[in-house]
């Protein structure tokens, strides 16, 4: 996964809708490219270029693992897809704390400084993805130098 949108201004308790509200809204805002749409989880509003699940029908993976696995109509395979991307999120999320130590322990840094930590990461980790077949070439061509 890659982080196309990185804003951590807000504090972990702040509702998923205002800041999401926040990323729109504000210059140089988040914006979905023409012809393509994010999905987002159940606490964001349903608007143009953004896809959230339906009320009231199955929606966490969790929910599919009680009794029948797979989804019984259109509206419930079309609440897993987004499930399914909010598992990958937080998956790269606890793959950046395993690799950066400081995200999974208590920081002294300001909250100016640990913003701009929080955006290296994102931004460290997609170079890691992009690259990480040419790093591991160079690592072995230094090892047999």
């Amino acid at each position: 996964m890659k982080f196309v949108y990185t804003l951590p201004d807000w504090e972990g308790s702040a509702t998923d809708s205002s800041v999401f509200r926040d990323a729109v809204y504000r210059p140089n805002g988040l914006r979905v490219p023409t012809g393509q749409y994010y999905l987002c989880d159940a606490g964001y509003m349903n608007c143009e270029g953004f896809l959230t699940p339906y009320r009231s029908v199955r929606y966490h993976l969790d929910e599919w693992a009680e009794g029948n696995r797979s989804p019984q109509n259109a509206k419930e395979y079309y609440n897993m897809m987004p499930s399914k991307a909010r598992n990958v999120i937080e998956r790269t999320w606890g793959v950046m704390k395993w690799r950066w130590t400081v995200l999974r322990s208590p920081t002294f840094y300001n909250i100016k400084t640990q913003n701009k930590i929080i955006f290296v990461c994102a931004l460290l980790h997609n170079f890691i993805r992009a690259y990480s077949n040419h790093i591991c070439r160079l690592d072995s061509f230094l090892t047999n130098v």
